[in-house]
């Protein structure tokens, strides 16, 4: 039993050290914890949801999907760039060959200023090149030109280069991707000696002719870039050239001050129950109750500290989650005691109980959180909302750590208290119910 209690005593040092972790991180603005300091979701930090439209009309209905599964992987890349805490981005709208408008929901937490929002996501260019038509004047628009299907979503890396000839002026070197590389090949081999007018948001940046076939997927763009306007275009198109065009439709804010009015009602009702489920676990169960109150503390504290090192973005349904696995971790304990009385109804002492009601209990602990967990990863693999990627992804975390805390922690005080010299202090202690220890013992 020794080891027990020196294992016990090590836990509950652990319990403060991360607790304090826990403490320091929130109140600490420059030190080292306050690298791990929680992320909350646009529903508690407050922040911005941005909607755009897409322009699909230009593109095949077959390759719709595709296309707004690109902008969405495109433009969360680009979001998470700039140190966004967990985007959230959405693609809204029908099939291919539907009616209605294909859209882009952009969630950024903790992001209040709207202005600031836009700026994030910012307009990434529409990069595109389009064959001059023969007949067209000197000013070259989207009027007289015709595509040729070869867009930013073929690009797959830009660089500044300067031009030495002449004057020398910044240019972007473009590398194509393989399919790319064949379309731009093909362009260029069946359209000798036409113009090549390369686009950017709809802009004309440059018209130049081609003189021959260019293989190997690599192209210029030179438009009197200055080389700070240069380096701003590669690394927008590095960031991501949109597949398709976007226009932003809609706005709404969600103020710092709801998240936090959120977040308090979450945190309150969590304190709340810990403290009915702690009452109830220590006047039924008594001793057994008591330490599975402390080894709940642990749980929870290991469990905010995981949050931290992820680190998990916490929502209002992640901490639904959280708190549904307080009631898994509850749950165990409650098996392992009733497990131990039966036991010690039987006539074993409260040391053989002990060892037997975790032995029996095992089984229905194993099954019921391996169930839970299958439950959890299949809600978070399958499902296409970040709400319940977001609860499935804290309960599954919540209900490994609370299997650990339960066969472990548990188990040890349980062992550490479990040997005491008194025979009838012991059987009071370790018996559940308002009934006598006499009754119980019959």
């Amino acid at each position: 039993m020794k080891k027990h209690r020196l294992f016990a005593a090590g836990l509950i040092v652990v319990l403060i050290v991360v607790g304090y972790f826990i403490y320091a991180s929130q109140i600490n603005k420059t030190g080292f914890v306050s690298k791990f300091a929680f992320k909350y979701g646009l529903d508690l930090a407050g922040g911005t949801q941005l909607t755009y439209k897409a322009d699909v009309t230009q593109i095949a209905s077959s390759d719709v999907g595709s296309a707004m599964d690109t902008l969405r992987d495109v433009i969360e890349r680009r979001v998470n760039l700039f140190g966004v805490s967990e985007p959230v981005v959405q693609v809204l709208g029908g099939s291919a060959g539907s009616s209605i408008d294909h859209k882009l929901v952009v969630d950024l937490p903790g992001v209040t200023d709207i202005n600031k929002a836009i700026a994030l996501i910012g307009q990434t260019p529409v990069l595109e090149f389009r064959l001059v038509n023969k007949d067209a004047t000197s000013t070259i628009g989207y009027a007289n030109t015709t595509v040729t299907g070869i867009t930013g979503r073929f690009v797959s890396h830009a660089t500044v280069g300067f031009n030495t000839t002449g004057v020398s002026q910044a240019v972007v070197d473009l590398s194509f991707n393989s399919e790319g590389a064949a379309l731009f090949a093909s362009t260029t081999k069946n359209n000798v000696g036409r113009q090549l007018a390369i686009f950017l948001d709809g802009a004309p940046l440059s018209a130049p002719t081609i003189r021959e076939e260019i293989n190997g997927g690599n192209a210029q763009i030179s438009g009197n870039f200055t080389p700070q306007e240069a380096k701003d275009l590669v690394r927008n198109l590095n960031y991501g050239a949109l597949p398709v065009p976007i226009e932003l439709v809609g706005t709404q804010s969600v103020g710092a001050s709801l998240g936090q009015q959120a977040l308090d009602a979450t945190t309150k009702a969590g304190i709340i129950g810990f403290i009915v489920i702690a009452i109830f676990l220590i006047l039924w169960y008594r001793l057994p109750g008591l330490l599975a109150t402390v080894s709940l503390l642990i749980y929870v504290a290991l469990s905010l500290m995981v949050f931290k090192l992820i680190p998990v973005t916490l929502t209002s349904a992640g901490l639904a989650g959280f708190i549904l696995s307080i009631g898994m971790a509850v749950d165990a304990n409650i098996l392992i005691f009733e497990r131990m009385r039966e036991e010690m109804l039987r006539g074993l002492t409260v040391a053989d109980a002990i060892k037997e009601g975790f032995a029996r209990a095992w089984f229905s602990i194993r099954d019921s959180n391996l169930s839970s967990i299958i439950t959890a990863i299949v809600l978070y693999y399958f499902s296409s909302t970040a709400v319940i990627k977001g609860f499935a992804l804290v309960f599954g975390i919540g209900v490994l750590i609370s299997m650990f805390t339960a066969i472990t922690v548990s188990r040890t005080f349980l062992m550490a208290l479990g040997n005491l010299h008194n025979a009838r202090i012991s059987k009071f202690l370790f018996h559940n119910g308002f009934r006598s220890s006499a009754n119980n013992s019959k």
